[in-house]
């Protein structure tokens, strides 16, 4: 049965993409079958594959249209077992057409429903940087919720709002729906990320990934080749520290038969979390 990650965060610049394409690629190492979702205006996971969004003719927009359905819209890409349902920049009037329409919310489930996504173990999906409603389909649709959160004051007080979204979709949309927090662009040797570090362990002990992902130039790299590091310096600190995250997401992966209610990560209040 395929399983479903949205890759999202209200706050831009915190490696949401770097993620998407570097778990996409891990997984797929595992030998599993992977599909990348993009369905970010920005379009930067389709370019960090390779591909150009001004030469596409379908995209993730026919989806959203319901058009044609996301299998029809993937191709494959360079590393094997990883396929690309890419973007442009039509998205961004999408988001807009669409809002307020009767059960916008609902698209990419309806065309999971309706078609059928059995080709892929996994369908990883990178939202934009708000609560619009591309990202509402993710994670309508989505069995697990992935935050890049970086280890600063503001992205630390930006989790409010993400849980918040979380409490939301799951009272309106998707009651099955978890969450974990992923801590990106560490820097070991910047005291302020180690306090803030300590805080969100302390806060969010349930809810996050023992999986550090650190700054490395290589993760910078991948994506002018096409590549996740996985593949393009795969004996890096990087590329195992995403293999390791690997890991961690599959073993938190809800089993189809387990309840449609979710264990609550963590008891705090959204206001009240992001005190540091």
């Amino acid at each position: 049965m395929t399983r479903v990650i949205a890759v999202a965060s209200n706050k831009g610049g915190v490696a949401k993409t770097t993620t998407s394409l570097s778990l996409g690629g891990g997984l797929a190492e595992q030998g599993l079958s992977v599909l990348l979702v993009d369905l970010d205006p920005q379009a930067h996971l389709t370019v960090s594959l390779g591909v150009h969004p001004d030469t596409l003719r379908h995209t993730v927009g026919d989806v959203m249209l319901s058009h044609r359905s996301l299998i029809s819209v993937s191709q494959e890409t360079p590393v094997e077992g990883l396929d690309l349902a890419p973007a442009n920049r039509e998205l961004m009037v999408l988001d807009k057409v669409l809002y307020n329409r009767p059960g916008y919310e609902y698209r990419l489930r309806l065309d999971m429903e309706q078609r059928g996504w059995d080709l892929y173990d996994i369908v990883l999906m990178d939202c934009p940087p708000s609560f619009g409603t591309l990202t509402l389909n993710a994670l309508t649709v989505a069995d697990l919720l992935i935050v890049p959160v970086q280890c600063e004051y503001y992205a630390a007080r930006s989790l409010g709002q993400m849980l918040e979204m979380v409490t939301l979709v799951r009272r309106k949309s998707n009651p099955r729906l978890s969450y974990r927090l992923l801590v990106t662009l560490f820097d070991g040797r910047n005291k302020v990320h180690h306090l803030i570090l300590h805080y969100m362990r302390s806060r969010f002990a349930k809810a996050m990934f023992e999986t550090i992902i650190q700054v490395d130039t290589r993760l910078r790299e991948g994506p002018a080749f096409g590549l996740p590091v996985t593949r393009y310096a795969p004996r890096t600190r990087a590329a195992a520290q995403y293999r390791a995250l690997v890991h961690e997401v599959l073993a938190c992966l809800p089993h189809p038969a387990a309840a449609a209610t979710p264990a609550d990560e963590t008891s705090l209040p959204a206001k009240e979390a992001v005190r540091p």
